[in-house]
């Protein structure tokens, strides 16, 4: 089994770039983002806003990102972003992207989050907790 990639295409917008009309590196990982939160969306069938309640948890921060640059991104590109959570760990994991334009590899990068709850010891912290078994499960699917 594969796993679940979500695919997006979006047109780089004027707002996105910097005066050289390429985007801002900043800017990747807002992409990252909606579309790691897209991914949970496409996999739990809960919307993010819901994620929380319907699994008992805080929520899935972010603790960690990296980027890899390979060409720029460009004022009206149409890119292709796939997503996919590429490794559960016990109570975190790994969802890594990868963007294209025109075919070619732009950027790629990747969030490391946690499956968070509240600290027992202090209910103003999160705390890492396990993924259940049947959330991981939803993201073994037939690519």
């Amino acid at each position: 089994m594969a796993n679940l990639v979500y695919r997006r295409q979006f047109t780089v917008e004027w707002g996105h770039c910097d005066p050289a009309g390429i985007v801002f590196n900043s800017r990747f990982f807002e992409y990252f983002d909606w579309s790691a939160w897209r991914l949970f969306e496409a996999a739990l069938n809960v919307k993010p806003n819901d994620l929380a309640t319907a699994f008992g948890i805080v929520g899935i921060p972010l603790v960690g990102a990296k980027a890899r640059f390979h060409r720029p991104a460009k004022f009206n590109d149409v890119a292709d972003i796939a997503s996919e959570v590429s490794e559960f760990r016990r109570s975190s994991f790994e969802v890594t992207h990868r963007i294209s334009i025109g075919g070619a590899l732009a950027v790629e990068g990747s969030e490391t989050r946690v499956w968070a709850g509240r600290d027992p010891g202090d209910p103003v912290k999160m705390k890492g907790v396990p993924i259940p078994a049947a959330v991981i499960a939803r993201f073994r699917a037939a690519a």
